[in-house]
């Protein structure tokens, strides 16, 4: 988690927002929660259980509520609001925040800023993106790539042939996430989001031939800048007095920041295609998540054979 909270200067980027108080530094301002409040009660005077922690959202119902407000009750209200300390507040629907409130905000040092989108589309919007950029985050060493629209995980010790399965599915016409450091954030409950360091984003280490640059080797079309993870394939030498799951009825889990993940572990042994390998552990996934599990079914088809011999037996 970023625990210095997201620069409000950030969001202005990511939400393309308007700023009304051009002399604050927006990126000394910092946002520590991923909640927004419309500040509707505080408006019209009530302060208890005020949440001035999160983002302030003026929409029509505020606005207008206080245009219609005497000027000097308007102007208390106005102070009263900015006398707590308020990341900073956003107009949506292209609405206009009134002069004494964009100077009593700029003395106080909170940003105002406007959008000309709905008020609740911004908000779910803005939640989103807040939760994305504040949520917990490990580092973990790994390859992430986009296999079929599925985000697959690879792990393994290092020098195992990550990279290499990695750059075989960007050939076959899959995408790069990132290469040997995965940022992974907890979304939410269910949803786990990996990214590369900026730092290393787009480039894959192939060992004996160095750094490559997939971007610009084999086009944008190639790469992503972020993926769900939706399943984690760990890679291992293969050894024979190990014992593999053959059958898959099973499911095995791994756990990152208190989320689950389905795991295989793969052998690996020469002449092995790990990437046709890799591409039909996601398709198998895909369709375990679709309700159609092939282990059960053959399964199930087992079954029913032993209960069709035995009855045609008891015939006899």
């Amino acid at each position: 988690m970023n625990k210095g909270g997201v620069s409000v200067s950030k969001i202005v980027e990511l939400m393309d927002l308007k700023v009304f108080t051009d002399n604050i530094d927006l990126k000394k301002r910092k946002i520590q929660s991923a909640d927004i409040n419309r500040p509707a009660l505080q408006l019209a005077g009530f302060f208890d259980h005020f949440e001035s922690s999160r983002v302030q959202v003026v929409g029509n119902v505020e606005y207008f509520y206080t245009q219609q407000l005497e000027e000097e009750i308007k102007l208390a209200r106005f102070q009263e609001l900015l006398t707590y300390d308020i990341p900073c507040i956003i107009y949506s629907r292209s609405l206009v925040p009134h002069d004494s409130f964009i100077k009593m905000a700029e003395e106080r040092g909170i940003p105002v800023l406007g959008t000309n989108r709905s008020t609740s589309e911004f908000t779910a919007e803005l939640i989103y993106e807040l939760g994305e950029q504040l949520a917990p985050c490990i580092t973990i060493h790994g390859v992430l790539v986009d296999i079929y629209g599925e985000g697959v995980l690879i792990t393994g010790e290092s020098g195992i042939g990550k990279s290499e399965a990695a750059l075989e599915l960007i050939r076959r016409g899959h995408r790069l996430v990132s290469d040997d450091v995965v940022e992974i954030s907890k979304i939410n409950e269910h949803t786990l989001i990996g990214t590369a360091p900026e730092i290393t984003r787009h480039f894959i280490e192939i060992r004996g031939i160095g750094i490559v640059d997939i971007k610009t080797l084999y086009g944008v079309e190639c790469v992503k800048e972020k993926q769900q993870i939706d399943l984690v394939i760990k890679l291992s030498d293969w050894k024979k007095e190990a014992e593999y799951d053959r059958m898959g009825l099973e499911e095995e889990y791994i756990e990152y920041l208190g989320n689950k993940v389905v795991c295989h572990s793969l052998p690996i042994r020469p002449g092995r295609n790990l990437a046709v390998i890799l591409e039909s552990a996601a398709v198998n996934h895909r369709q375990k998540k679709m309700g159609y599990n092939a282990a059960q079914e053959l399964y199930r088809r087992v079954q029913a054979n032993i209960v069709k011999n035995r009855n045609e037996e008891d015939e006899e």
